[in-house]
């Protein structure tokens, strides 16, 4: 190696490598030290003694006396002293002092994130807010030339020197001005890149020289060039190679020929395919079920993202507290094991709640759940309410993972008495339903679900001009289907694409005779964004019975309207025909719009205002009568929690029916579509 050539190693392992910030988070790691063992330098102007070209001097500039001294008031000979540096020597040395600090000479070879770094590393930056003597200033700027040339020389400019400069902002309070002024000098670029250990390719066709994007002629940053270490472990262990061995990165630096050798050694090891499924004793579930849960099988190339999703779809069970995979050597050298240990979690859920709504009255609800009642996954839930308009019980069985993953089938038996302003119902039944559901974890784009259900009911309500309650009892049987399709970008708070669904639900009634119908709806909703902080969101349903009349079909199986979760502005249920009592009747068709604008406001758009509108008609009739139609505005607030967003919306009706209230309140976890 040439004269004047230093070696540099890159971070030692287990020290942080430098990372891009996440956005709206400048909370940075320290910059790992860069471990440059530097050659001697000259005592006149710190450059090394062979080095050709030097780095352009800053112009002099006005100096403080050395700590604990007086200023020297007297003038240097020559031609005068700049203003400033009369100024400074007024200053009393001991007084405490605002300053600002500026940096000069950087705007090549800065970006936003070595910004972000100097801010977050700097001492002047840290105690900016607070006075400081003259003394205490020029010591934390003398550590921040330190940082500077550190950063700069990070980013390949290894002949960075920067030197330390004062102002004046005179008055009754003066204000020192901290001038951090650097020559970057020329940036280094690499010479050399020298990976060995992977030649060829991967069985899956990868070219593994093209893992590592560094080639000659890139520019010495060391922030890139770790970046793409760590991105070939990722490559090599998404691409079938778990125990892949990649070394730091070594750079050796040439002062005198200005660039700098870059080399890299990796030991790939085998390419490995999934094999066994190893558990330990105290785990919640058999390697069966994990089997289950896992998006990949055995003979599968292996993959570390398929393992980091299981490892989150086994705490998301609720039946593990924590998880650890470790792959291990397998039968041979082609497979890979996996070794998963679990901590169980608390099986048992106890919880209650208290409310209030303008449309469903006081309740009070309480559940206790086992979510392992019925080994692998089986919960049993059982739910009791008690309020002004309803009182029930329900015991709920629940398998998650049935046969196959996020594969859900239901049963549930109940009995409950309800009191809406519609109808009063005593009902008792069983449900059973076999679906596919989808979760925050893997948001899918189909789901479905077929069911069976057969209830006893005893309901009693007005209907038309009817003057005496009629009481009627029903037996009712009914096979429901839905089909959803989400093409949306988010499941609690979209804000790009669509989504449609549909159900339909044959179903026979025996009352005085048995009869038969069907009930169909369809839902659609459809986001289109203009920037970042606007979202247009648009709503539509469209429901229909069709097979007997809407005054033999049974209250609870009829159409209603009105709500947060249907027309904002008016009270649950409420719109559409309604009876000798002013009350709500229901229908056989159904048909509601909704349109509204999500602003975001705040410094990460973590609040929000909608303003809205929603339109909805029950009509009697097969199909929705737009002369009924009742419409409600209104406005919401949004606060974006990190779990969904949290809404309060409040609603007035446009075209009200006589009884309706001129406001209406809802809040909810979630958008309101």
């Amino acid at each position: 190696m040439s004269a004047g050539a230093v070696h540099a190693q890159a971070p030692r392992p287990g020290v942080a490598a430098p990372q891009l910030p996440a956005e709206d988070d400048l909370d940075l790691d320290p910059m790992p030290d860069i471990g440059l063992d530097w050659p001697d330098l000259d005592a006149s102007d710190g450059a090394p003694a062979d080095q050709p070209d030097e780095p352009v001097e800053p112009p002099p500039l006005p100096v403080l006396p050395p700590e604990g001294e007086a200023p020297d008031a007297t003038p240097p000979a020559a031609a005068g002293p700049p203003p400033e540096s009369e100024a400074l020597a007024t200053i009393d040395p001991a007084a405490p002092l605002r300053y600002g600090v500026t940096l000069q000479g950087i705007d090549e070879a800065a970006d936003d994130l070595f910004r972000s770094r100097f801010n977050q590393l700097s001492v002047l930056k840290g105690g900016e807010g607070e006075r400081a003597n003259i003394a205490q200033i020029r010591r934390r700027g003398e550590s921040d030339l330190e940082l500077l040339d550190e950063l700069l020389r990070a980013r390949g400019y290894y002949d960075s020197r920067s030197r330390l400069r004062f102002g004046l902002d005179g008055g009754t309070d003066p204000r020192i001005d901290v001038i951090l002024n650097a020559n970057p000098g020329q940036r280094y670029a690499l010479s050399q890149v020298n990976v060995s250990g992977l030649e060829g390719t991967s069985p899956l066709g990868t070219d593994l020289r093209g893992l590592f994007a560094v080639k000659p002629g890139d520019p010495a940053d060391t922030d890139r060039i770790l970046a793409e270490t760590d991105k070939l472990r990722l490559g090599l262990s998404e691409g079938g190679y778990p125990f892949a061995d990649v070394r730091d990165p070594v750079l050796t630096v040439d002062h005198q020929q200005r660039d700098v050798q870059l080399n890299l050694g990796v030991n790939t090891g085998s390419f490995r395919r999934f094999g066994d499924i190893v558990v330990n004793d105290d785990a919640p579930f058999d390697a069966s079920h994990i089997a289950v849960i896992a998006r990949f099988q055995p003979g599968d190339p292996y993959n570390q993202s398929d393992v980091t999703d299981l490892n989150r779809a086994l705490v998301a069970t609720g039946l593990v507290s924590q998880v650890t995979i470790t792959p291990e050597e397998g039968k041979d050298d082609q497979t890979v094991d996996l070794a998963i240990s679990m901590r169980r979690a608390r099986p048992r859920t106890v919880s209650g709640e208290i409310g209030y709504g303008t449309g469903e009255g006081a309740r009070i609800e309480a559940s206790w759940q086992h979510r392992n009642f019925f080994p692998p996954e089986g919960a049993l839930t059982v739910r009791g309410v008690i309020g002004t308009q309803e009182q029930s019980i329900i015991a709920a069985v629940r398998r998650s993972n049935f046969g196959r993953r996020d594969r859900v089938i239901n049963a549930e038996v109940g009995v409950a008495n309800i009191n809406q302003p519609a109808y009063r119902a005593v009902t008792a039944g069983i449900a059973a339903s076999l679906e596919r559901q989808t979760n925050i974890i893997f948001q899918k784009d189909w789901t479905w679900s077929l069911g069976a259900e057969l209830r006893i009911s005893d309901e009693r309500d007005f209907y038309g001009s009817a003057l005496v309650e009629r009481r009627r009892t029903y037996v009712i049987a009914a096979l429901p289907t839905s089909v959803i399709y989400d093409g949306s970008d988010d499941l609690l708070d979209p804000r790009e694409g669509f989504r449609l669904g549909g159900r339909i639900s044959p179903e026979i009634s025996l009352q005085d005779g048995v009869f038969s119908y069907v009930r169909a709806q369809f839902d659609g909703s459809g986001y289109i964004p203009f920037n970042d902080r606007v979202t247009l969101a648009g709503r539509i349903r469209l429901g229909t019975i069709v097979g007997a009349s809407a005054e033999r079909i049974a209250p609870t199986r009829r159409f209603y309207a009105g709500g947060g979760a249907s027309v904002r502005g008016y009270g649950y249920q409420a719109i559409g025909p309604r009876d000798i009592n002013n009350d709500p009747v229901g229908g056989r068709s159904l048909g509601e719009l909704a349109l509204e604008a999500r602003f975001r406001f705040g410094s990460a758009n973590q609040f929000g205002i909608v303003p809205f509108v929603d339109a909805g008609t029950i009509s009697p009739d097969p199909w929705p009568s737009l002369s009924e139609l009742r419409v409600g505005a209104g406005v919401g607030l949004r606060y974006y929690s990190n779990f969904g967003p949290i809404r309060i919306d409040v609603g007035t009706p446009v075209n009200p029916q006589p009884g309706d209230s001129r406001i209406g309140v809802y809040v909810s976890l979630g958008q309101a579509f």
